[in-house]
């Protein structure tokens, strides 16, 4: 293994591919955390096999990881770009969120440099296994294997929804993975990124170790609050129907086999929807 660096030279021309990648989200703020997200995963995962070919550390084993990184981010980016180009329910579903609203070019330029950072960071065990030039081990192996995993889980979830959707627009999808959990999609891209942080065991050393876990700690919170927001759309679209509470009060929200049910409560949500209301009313009165 060469020399433990943190922030070794190969590291900021990564966060310059990362940036090129999910300056998309000028044209639209949201797109800096969606599909700029998936551009950015694929660009660094490109970056980093070219890296190795340029530097004379081409592995086949790494090669295999570099491209996984590669179709993740494109399905997931150009996934997210045709849902929201074509779907019209989407698109008010993002304004009603504030997420196709304009925001200053300082906020935007902030978000740009901070999502730069972030999908630098929980990229991590695969940067520093390449910059360490780290011999392939069992847990590289396994690593792959289980982001292979969590592709497949998230590309057959979203495939599933959209299924689902189409035969009943009055309900969200309930069968298939969604059986396993009511955020399978989630729980797929968890995986992916877990096993980009397993793939850092045996190759990462000393500081690198506290980038790694960040990176890994940073996307399962990001997932966990999206669980919380698909939780509290779903409670404000369908809580009164029966069949939704019951799928949703025996399904775990986010972890397969793990009871965990919910995050928000129905009376948070009729809270805040009736405080809407009134801050509506109280301004439609002063017009």
């Amino acid at each position: 293994m060469s020399e433990i660096q943190v922030f070794p030279p190969q590291i900021w021309i990564l966060y310059l591919v990362s940036l090129a990648c999910c300056c998309i989200g000028f044209f639209r703020f949201v797109w800096f955390m969606s599909v700029g997200y998936g551009l950015s995963s694929a660009g660094i995962g490109a970056a980093l096999l070219v890296l190795s070919i340029v530097n004379g550390r081409f592995d086949l084993v790494f090669a295999a990881q570099c491209v996984l990184f590669i179709l993740y981010g494109f399905r997931l980016g150009g996934f997210l770009l045709i849902r929201e180009l074509k779907k019209e329910a989407y698109r008010k579903k993002m304004r009603e969120v504030g997420g196709d609203t304009s925001v200053p070019v300082f906020v935007a330029a902030v978000m740009w440099v901070v999502c730069g950072a972030l999908y630098v960071l929980q990229s991590a065990g695969p940067i520093y296994r390449l910059l360490n030039d780290a011999e392939n081990n069992p847990s590289l192996y396994i690593g792959i294997a289980v982001s292979t995993i969590g592709i497949v889980l998230e590309a057959v979830a979203d495939k599933q929804k959209g299924e689902a959707k189409k035969k009943d627009p009055e309900m969200p999808a309930m069968h298939g993975l969604y059986k396993m959990c009511r955020c399978p999609n989630y729980f797929g891209e968890i995986l992916f990124w877990k096993g980009a942080f397993l793939s850092a065991f045996g190759a990462v050393s000393g500081a690198q170790w506290i980038l790694a876990a960040l990176g890994y700690a940073e996307i399962v919170c990001v997932m966990l609050s999206g669980a919380k927001r698909v939780e509290a759309r779903h409670i404000k679209h369908y809580g009164a129907k029966p069949a939704y509470n019951a799928y949703a009060d025996s399904t775990p929200l986010l972890i397969p086999l793990i009871p965990f049910y919910h995050i928000t409560s129905p009376q948070k949500i009729a809270r805040e929807e009736a405080a809407k209301r009134a801050r509506a009313e109280k301004k439609n009165q002063k017009r």
